[in-house]
This record gives C-alpha cells, sequence and structure tokens, in this order.
C-alpha cells in the first residue's frame, strides 16, 4: 500500500512539473516579443518571465554589433542576397541552391556564390563534387572554393577534418561562423549570392537575417513538398520572413507528383491533401515559383558531386527548374531597378 502511495505521489508531482512547463513554453512561444533593439525590450508584460528580460532592460541588445556595417561595406559589390528557406528539413532546400547557383552561372558572363549557413548539417560540398576541399587564407580573407571560374562555394564542411564530423555548438558560436563568413570570406564582386540555411526560425535564421539588415537581400525562396505534415512548419518560415520584414520572392514545391519516363503519366507520390502549396500560396498571397517532379537522377547528381540541369536537361524537373530560375532573374532584376529608382529620388 505505501509503494501505490509513493508511485502516485510521484506520478502526481511529474504531472504538475509537466503542466508547468507546458505552460512556461506556451508563454514563450505565443507572447509578442517586443524585439530586443525596441524601446519595450525588458519593460513590456510579455517579457515577465524571460530568462533574458534582465539583458534586454540593461539596454546592452539595443547597441547594434559593428560587425553588421563591416558586412554591409564588405558585400557592396554583391548585387543580388537570395535565402534558400523552409520550415521543414528534408524538402530539398540544399539540392535547390544548388541547381540554383549552377543555373545562374551557366552564364559566364555572372559571378556566383553560394553560401552554406547550414552549421550542423552540410551537405553542399558533397552536392557541388567539392568534399574534401579546404579553404586557404589569403591577405584579404578566406579564399571560397570554386566548382568553375564564376562559381565559388563556402561552407563549414570545408574546415572539418571529416564529413563525418559532428559540429556540436550552440547558438553564440554559429552565430560566430556565420558573421566570419560574411565578413571575412573575399567574396569579390558577385552578380548573385545564394544563402542556403537549415530547417527552422532559430539561430542561424536569425543570424543571417541580422548581419545582412545593412544591405539589400532582394529575398527569400521558401521550399516546400505537397505534403500538410510539410507546409504546416512552412508557413511558420513564411510568418518569420514577415516579421523580420524579409520580402518572399516566391514558392517552391520539391517532389511535385512522379513523372514515368515511358508513358509520361503524372503520379502524386506524396498527394497534397490540403492542396499542397498551390493551395497555400492562393492562400497567403504568394506567388508559386514551380512545381518540380520527383526524379531519381536528381539525388543521383547531388549525391555524384553533379548539376542534374546539365546532366539531364531535357528531362520534365530540368525544364521546370528552368522556368523557376528565369522567374527568380526577373524578379532581381526589378528589384535591382526599384532600388536604384529609390536611391535617385532620394
Amino acid at each position: 500500500m505505501r509503494q501505490n502511495v509513493s508511485f502516485f505521489k510521484k506520478v502526481k508531482f511529474m504531472w504538475t512539473y509537466m503542466c508547468k512547463t507546458l505552460e512556461s513554453i506556451r508563454g514563450f512561444v505565443c507572447c509578442n516579443c517586443p524585439g530586443t533593439t525596441s524601446e519595450q525590450a525588458g519593460k513590456s508584460a510579455s517579457c515577465q518571465g524571460c530568462p533574458n528580460q534582465k539583458l534586454c532592460a540593461s539596454g546592452a541588445t539595443k547597441a547594434p554589433d559593428p560587425a553588421i556595417a563591416e558586412i554591409g561595406a564588405k558585400l557592396a559589390t554583391v548585387k543580388h542576397k537570395i535565402l534558400v528557406l523552409s520550415g521543414k528539413g528534408g524538402v530539398g532546400k540544399s539540392t535547390f541552391s544548388a541547381h540554383l547557383a549552377h543555373a545562374l552561372a551557366s552564364d559566364n558572363t555572372k559571378e556566383v556564390a553560394l553560401l552554406d549557413v547550414d552549421i550542423c548539417g552540410p551537405s553542399i560540398p558533397r552536392i557541388m563534387g567539392l568534399e574534401g576541399e579546404q579553404v586557404h587564407q589569403s591577405g584579404s580573407g578566406w579564399s571560397p572554393v570554386y566548382v568553375d571560374d564564376n562559381l565559388a562555394v563556402m561552407s563549414i564542411g570545408f574546415l572539418l577534418s571529416s564529413p563525418d564530423d559532428a559540429v556540436i555548438w550552440r547558438g553564440p558560436k554559429k552565430n560566430g561562423i556565420i558573421k566570419q563568413f560574411l565578413r571575412d570570406v573575399d567574396w569579390g564582386e558577385l552578380d548573385y549570392l545564394i544563402v542556403d540555411t537549415p530547417p527552422g526560425t532559430s539561430d542561424e535564421h536569425l543570424s543571417i537575417v541580422q548581419y545582412l539588415s545593412s544591405t539589400h537581400v532582394d529575398g527569400a525562396i521558401i521550399i516546400t513538398t505537397p505534403q500538410e505534415v510539410s507546409l504546416q512548419d512552412v508557413r511558420k518560415e513564411i510568418r518569420f520572413c514577415h516579421k523580420v520584414k524579409l520580402p518572399i520572392i516566391g514558392v517552391v514545391e520539391n517532389m511535385s507528383g512522379f513523372v514515368c519516363p515511358k508513358c509520361k503519366t503524372t503520379s502524386q507520390i506524396f498527394p497534397p491533401t490540403s492542396g499542397g502549396a498551390e493551395q497555400m500560396c492562393a492562400d497567403l498571397n504568394l506567388p508559386l515559383l514551380g512545381k518540380v517532379p520527383l526524379d531519381p537522377r536528381i539525388a543521383q547528381s547531388c549525391d555524384e558531386g553533379k548539376s542534374f540541369l546539365s546532366e539531364v536537361p531535357d528531362s520534365p524537373a530540368a525544364k521546370v527548374y528552368q522556368n523557376i530560375v528565369q522567374s527568380i532573374q526577373d524578379y532581381c532584376s526589378n528589384s535591382l531597378t526599384e532600388e536604384q529608382s529609390t536611391t535617385l529620388k532620394h
């Protein structure tokens, strides 16, 4: 009997603890944070209970990071900056980033760079065929690794002794390496800088947006797959973009059906039970850039470090990619024209 009473006391204690923890988490997730640089930082009602309340209230967070201005000066020679985002992992962000870089660099008159800020899961070196390459130091900073004369790549994968090494870092160290990638890499003059990000809306995303705040960022490309389980997280990413005032160029739906290579019939491997990206874009008033069908050769080309667009240029997926890239180029051209017009007015 005593054992049963003791057991039930333990269960009651654990249940109470869990309820309080969940209540605390809901408070942090749902509260309307005024932002660390706001005049209300650390002072508003929503700040109550936040572990960083004292720090924000002290005013220390309002001081601008001097690296922001340095990065702005460093990237002044980069015409277009594009972020590739998704709230969900495994939807093909790195695959899309790599093929976007390849497609833009297919024009030999354009200088393109691909920056991998997925600190814990850097797959860009493998996808770009650069595994085993190393970064070199020069008088003007770190030299990126080149796929072609006009296509440069930077990733933490180049700094690891083995592709199997785990990067076990907390936020501050992640922020530090992203700052170094933007400020200390010798990017030179670029037409396009593509930033491949990890899934989520956390450290890496906040850092990249903050450090690029003194430069013009064309916008973000949101990657998803047709399933609702993916779209749920992608909607969070879209809200993140709105919150940090990051323009959204459009949405790309990967793994959108499978086109049989023989009969050309399209089958839905991942059924869009809630309407897929098309319905989401209609609901949120966002452009749908394209729906890329499944093709096993995309995964094969990534494993082999080759460009799928060069290997199978006439495939249905490659044609969709080409249309998406053209839409992105048109958007960036219009964005640059608008920025120049605004500069002339002021």
